[in-house]
């Protein structure tokens, strides 16, 4: 699998159009009317899952129909939103300068990486084609305690690049811009994690649009060089791909973008305006831009990759970085609610509360997978005895948004980034309950290297939940043999148990690097790890 990454990150050299056929002037193509077929497609088998829900099937026991139809209404939510906002595909008719070229400083947030990861980047930055141009490392490795710290320092030196230290911490990435923004100048300012190595037209492509004054920001895609190493990395640039694809792409045409912390350009004065990037959240990005909206300021989203960067290589740095994007969008909901900002429009006050909801998920997948478990032990269902009729409308349903996900992809969202979304709900239930317990979070840097690090938030449920489901069948089947109530039972008890089978062989992959190659041949045959074509990621591939 080495050599798989290495030709990925060899065929990340030059700027693709991320990740469907559609220009940022907003030109039809074929495939973008598909998705529109697709997304009219699952509108009409939810509206015939939902009426088969609500109003056909007979009620079974009260607390837990009542459980199913509030976890359903959510799904309904997420759907209804999704499908709208993937609809709003044509941008907005920006202004677009190419002579326009501003100072520029450019921030790379480093605390604690690699050395040779934050020298790559540096290598990066100073590479990139724009003439008024000045490199700033934030090294914020003293005040975490890292100890390369100065060894961090000493490269910046080496390679003739400024280095910014703090002595006082505060604020984690938010107050390290922050910070930085105290110390320089440049009308604009350009943010990379310490491993999203910008390409040379990042600025050329980015910097036009802020001829027009209410621009406050221009976001580009993450996309991770190392997708095709393990199970892990696969699905988490799956669901990367179905963000930045159809998602981003949505919202730009809806005045919602958010900024995504790093491969992003910011006005100073923009920012300046709404008192800095927000230092009282994890999510400082994803605040910073709900009051940049609020205060009139517009967002530009460009749809072609710019930088390449790394996804979390093994299962622990996916459930803390996940962790993290759940706890603070949580708090979004429940503190910073949307909904209640008066200076957003009715349009960006449903997208952010869509895309900081989301989070509540991980709730509902608990909900759902508990029904059956439930039947087994006590032979309680929230529906009647015909709710076969429910996993008869759920499939196409199923099916139809699949298809739908795939296709705002650009074929690169594949079953394991479902999986993985849906596995994550202990992930969801720690940072709502770390929420609800009103404990402080806290900014962890996602690892940039694998570690045979065990990952017990997730294997801990996930396991005792496959060992329940398989214990509660047998018992279920000894009290009343086979009954359709048992089999349709046992049907949602599987595609719960499929559910979580990728992640639990990404745990089992991720104990040892021999087994990469190994699993990731064997579940590519089935379907579990097969990250797209780089090459589909081009314009009109």
């Amino acid at each position: 699998m080495a050599s798989s990454s290495t030709n990925a990150r060899q065929q990340g050299g030059a700027a693709r159009r991320f990740p469907t056929s559609e220009s940022t002037t907003g030109i039809f193509s074929e495939e973008r009317r598909l998705g529109q077929a697709l997304i009219l497609l699952t509108l009409i088998v939810g509206t015939l899952y939902y009426g088969v829900l609500f109003l056909f099937l007979e009620r079974g026991d009260g607390t837990l129909y009542f459980f199913l139809a509030s976890s359903e209404a959510f799904r309904l939510w997420q759907i209804v939103t999704l499908c709208y906002t993937t609809w709003h595909t044509t941008p907005p008719s920006f202004a677009f300068d190419a002579a326009f070229e501003p100072a520029v400083d450019l921030y790379i947030t480093v605390a604690g990486e690699p050395m040779d990861l934050v020298r790559r980047t540096i290598k990066g930055a100073q590479a990139i084609d724009y003439p008024n141009l000045s490199i700033y490392v934030l090294n914020d490795g003293l005040v975490t305690g890292k100890p390369n710290w100065k060894a961090i320092d000493s490269l910046c030196g080496e390679m003739g690049v400024k280095c910014m230290t703090r002595a006082t911490g505060g604020g984690a990435k938010a107050g390290n811009i922050n910070y930085a923004l105290s110390k320089t100048t440049g009308e604009y300012v350009a943010i990379f994690d310490a491993d999203h190595v910008p390409k040379a037209q990042f600025l050329k492509k980015t910097i036009g649009f802020f001829v027009e004054e209410k621009v406050g920001f221009v976001q580009t895609p993450q996309y991770y060089g190392n997708h095709a190493l393990n199970i892990t990395t696969a699905a988490a640039w799956a669901q990367q791909a179905l963000f930045f694809g159809g998602i981003c792409r949505g919202k730009n045409a809806l005045n919602s973008v958010f900024m995504c912390g790093t491969n992003l350009v910011f006005r100073r004065r923009a920012v300046a305006d709404v008192g800095g990037m927000f230092e009282k959240s994890i999510t400082e990005d994803f605040l910073t831009s709900m009051f940049l909206h609020e205060k009139g300021w517009t967002s530009v989203y460009v749809p072609e990759v710019l930088s390449e960067g790394l996804g979390p290589e093994d299962l622990s740095a996916y459930a803390k970085q996940q962790f993290r994007w759940a706890r603070g969008c949580l708090e979004v909901v429940f503190q910073y609610n949307p909904l209640l900002r008066e200076g957003l429009s009715l349009t960006q006050k449903v997208q952010y509360l869509a895309s900081a909801s989301y989070w509540l998920s991980g709730l509902v997948v608990a909900l759902n997978a508990l029904f059956p478990l439930i039947f087994f032990f006590t032979g309680l269902t929230p529906l009647g005895s015909v709710n076969e009729a429910l996993l008869i409308a759920f499939l196409p349903y199923m099916l139809a948004t699949v298809l739908m996900l795939k296709e705002l992809s650009n074929s690169q969202f594949r079953f394991q980034g479902l999986c993985f979304s849906m596995a994550a709900f202990p992930i969801h239930l720690k940072a709502l309950l770390h929420l609800g317990c009103g404990l402080k979070p806290s900014f962890e840097v996602t690892r940039k290297r694998w570690q045979a690090e065990t990952c017990w938030l997730l294997i801990l449920p996930l396991g005792t939940y496959v060992g329940c489901a398989l214990t509660g069948m047998i018992l279920c089947f000894r009290r009343e043999g086979l009954s359709c109530a048992l089999a349709t039972n046992s049907a949602w008890a599987i595609f719960y148990m499929a559910a979580v089978s990728p992640v639990l062989a990404a745990a089992w992959q991720g104990r040892s690097p021999s087994r990469w190659r190994w699993l990731s041949r064997h579940s590519m045959a089935a379907g579990l790890s097969r990250p797209g074509n780089p090459s589909r990621l081009l314009l009109g591939r």
